[in-house]
């Protein structure tokens, strides 16, 4: 029925769908109750035939889960078909009230063949102490990974929390040469990153967790009397005092905060897909997609101004099928540049939801591309109690997977509802082939296994739990070898190739002082030129005295400056008195010393007449900003994080870079930034 071999896990099935590992984010605690013990690594042959990896090289157990139990995740295939990646945890309570502290680490397999002795060894120089996760090969043979160990290795800034429930999460994405102990971080994530994978063009293909916005606890503790106990810490310092809570970006969440303003309150939340180079650099959404081109609706910013409009379908636009998230992003090997994942919502169903399909190849503009929903929409979602499913609603679905024979598999359960609140996990996640229906989308054909049972008995640690039963079967990977892509490296363009050669500056020695002094520098062309489908933010800018972006008729905002916000590590929670471990992101001024200092001193960064901007930004911290009016007051802000890595050269063309084209139906700008030859003249008039 398979034209090769397929990978996959079992697990023991979990049915709280918060911070477990089924669940769309803090799904990388190893505790448990989080990951409970008891599944494997498994390999299905073209023949139908399965065999138990993890139990035929040693490791696991029958029966009672102790101190030898495992569980087992994100299996990953190497470019030559003939070893894998893997995540596994070791180890659980062996006795009533026993407490121990777990830990997901990076595992390799050989031995893949029908007639082999798989072999597994750990990885070497991984991070020991910290949850490592979702591993693959680069084009390298680095490993490229998530895990939850700090942006900067600190320990008492463990765990990252994210922007939305102050879970505990992963903080980026992280590339690893075993051999060496090299470790980098490649994108520092405040909400996480998940699933990266590469696609046949060199790209790095992950899911990020974009949630830039104001904290909601701090909100429930300010307005609804909640006991969250939202303090600030003064720094990321380990002796740093802690202080009342204060934010300073972007705008309140809360509509209380916005009385009196013409803000509207700003809430952001969206699972998308994002790309970056596999040494961290050119890190942007998918093709520039967005909101804009994704989203079925999006909020205004400022509530006096009609041509700031909130989105809900009432104009145009070329992809006429919505999605909010992205999850568990796969490329068709038979189309390249064609990725499937899953539109699923972010508690209830296990990561579990619609079947969709983006194809968005190297350079093609985002303003063309579409979303193609594979499964029916009425998958995207559950049904609600007391009603009964849709005929549409042919399930949840997870983990897609296509094949190189042209055949998809994915992760199935027909349950439509949302998980149970108690009692053992209603949903039952096997592995299917996917047929098309007399409606043309695909709906469940064959089953993959006759089932995995397992009867296991463990401490959680308080109760002893006892389960029997079909276990879930997810993840799945084709043992195949594939071509190695090529490594993609960025290359500097053209109009700012020709500002570096006026100025008379080597772009190649200009990057290694940047990476002997911690810094990268960030470009931006004419801050004035923006996206056509953005009307959710001023859009008709210009620059007092210089270049205009405007429409006639309509109000225009004066813009002087670009303000720089770095991700810092200082929103505690669990009250001064005694504060819960970790921290939760919160956007500050621009501050980090070499950077502050590279930039006069100052995070306001003065726009050039041609609407240009060249500013040195923080490396391996993730970094966000905002235009200004000359009072320096707030008038069109970023909406995501971004990385950047050291010596690295970022060049974007417009402030929202063009998916299209601008505002007044223009292409990309193509000046040559005065803002750049200003900074470049300087620096070389101060170099020794």
């Amino acid at each position: 029925m398979l034209s090769a071999p397929l990978l996959f896990v079992t697990q023991v099935p979990v049915r709280p769908d918060f911070t477990t590992i089924g669940s769309t984010f803090g799904n990388h605690l190893a505790d448990v109750q989080s990951a409970t013990r008891g599944g494997d690594l498994w390999i299905r042959y073209p023949d139908g035939t399965l065999k138990n990896l993890t139990k035929a090289a040693g490791y696991g157990m029958e029966g009672f889960q102790g101190d030898k139990a495992i569980a087992v995740r994100d299996p990953s295939v190497h470019w030559d078909g003939q070893k894998a990646l893997f995540s596994m945890v070791i180890g659980a309570p062996s006795k009533q009230y026993e407490v121990k502290t777990y830990h997901w680490q990076i595992y390799e397999i050989t031995g893949l063949g029908k007639n082999d002795t798989p072999k597994i060894s750990r990885v070497s120089n991984q991070p020991p102490s910290y949850n490592n996760i979702s591993p693959i090969y680069g084009t390298d043979d680095r490993i490229i990974f998530t895990t939850d160990r700090p942006r900067g290795g600190e320990a008492h800034l463990y765990p990252q929390r994210d922007e939305y429930e102050e879970a505990a999460t992963v903080s980026g994405l992280w590339s690893l040469d075993p051999k060496t102990g090299d470790l980098r971080l490649l994108n520092h994530a405040p909400s996480g990153n998940f699933t990266p994978t590469i696609d046949s063009s060199g790209r790095v293909i992950f899911t990020q967790w974009d949630h830039l916005q104001r904290d909601q606890q701090a909100d429930a503790d300010t307005y609804d009397n909640a006991e969250y106990g939202t303090f600030n810490y003064t720094s990321e310092a380990l002796n740093a005092s802690k202080t009342t809570r204060s934010e300073v970006f972007p705008e309140p969440r809360a509509e209380e905060a916005t009385l009196g303003t013409n803000l509207s309150a700003h809430t952001f939340n969206q699972f998308f897909p994002w790309t970056i180079h596999e040494d961290g650099t050119e890190g942007e959404v998918l093709n520039h997609l967005g909101r804009h081109e994704l989203h079925g609706y999006l909020g205004r910013s400022f509530t006096d101004d009609d041509a700031i409009m909130e989105y809900y379908g009432q104009y145009p636009r070329f992809n006429t099928n919505s999605i909010q998230n992205f999850f568990q992003i796969k490329e068709d090997p038979t189309r390249p540049g064609c990725y499937v994942g899953i539109d699923a919502p972010e508690f209830s169903t296990h990561a579990s939801g619609q079947v969709v399909e983006i194809c968005a190849p190297v350079g093609k503009p985002a303003s063309q591309i579409a979303v193609d929903y594979l499964t029916h929409r009425a998958t995207a979602s559950y049904t609600e109690e007391g009603k009964t499913p849709s005929p549409d609603h042919s399930g949840h679905y997870r983990d897609p997977l296509p094949l190189s024979d042209g055949k998809m598999v994915a992760s199935h359960t027909t349950y439509t509802y949302a998980e149970s609140n108690s009692g053992a996990s209603k949903y039952d996640f096997r592995l299917k082939t996917l047929k098309k229906n007399s409606q043309g989308f695909l709906v469940p054909d064959q089953m993959l296994t006759s089932g995995i049972e397992e009867s296991i008995t463990y401490w959680d640690p308080d109760q002893q739990i006892k389960f029997s039963g079909k276990l879930w079967e997810l993840q799945p990977v084709e043992v195949k070898a594939r071509p190695r892509p090529n490594r993609l490296q960025a290359s500097l363009p053209l109009p700012e190739q020709t500002v570096f050669q006026k100025a008379g500056v080597d772009p190649l020695v200009f990057q290694n002082q940047l990476k002997a002094k911690g810094l990268a520098l960030a470009v931006v062309r004419n801050v004035t030129s923006r996206d056509q489908m953005d009307r959710q933010q001023p859009y008709n800018l210009k620059v007092p005295g210089g270049v205009s972006s405007t429409l006639d008729g309509e109000k225009a905002y004066d813009v002087s400056f670009l303000q720089l916000f770095q991700a810092d590590l200082i929103r505690g929670i669990g009250g001064m008195q005694t504060p819960t471990a970790g921290r939760r992101v919160l956007a500050q001024e621009l501050h980090e010393p070499n950077v502050w200092n590279a930039n006069g001193q100052t995070s306001f960064i003065e726009i050039a007449e041609d609407g240009s901007v060249a500013a040195f930004v923080p490396v391996n911290r993730a970094t966000t900003w905002q235009l200004t009016d000359p009072k320096k007051q707030g008038v069109v802000r970023e909406r995501y994080w971004l990385t950047f890595q050291p010596g690295e050269i970022r060049v974007c063309s417009s402030c929202h870079g063009l998916s299209g084209k601008d505002q007044l139906g223009r292409n990309e700008p193509q000046n040559e930034p005065h803002a750049l030859y200003k900074l470049l003249v300087n620096w070389k008039a101060n170099q020794p």
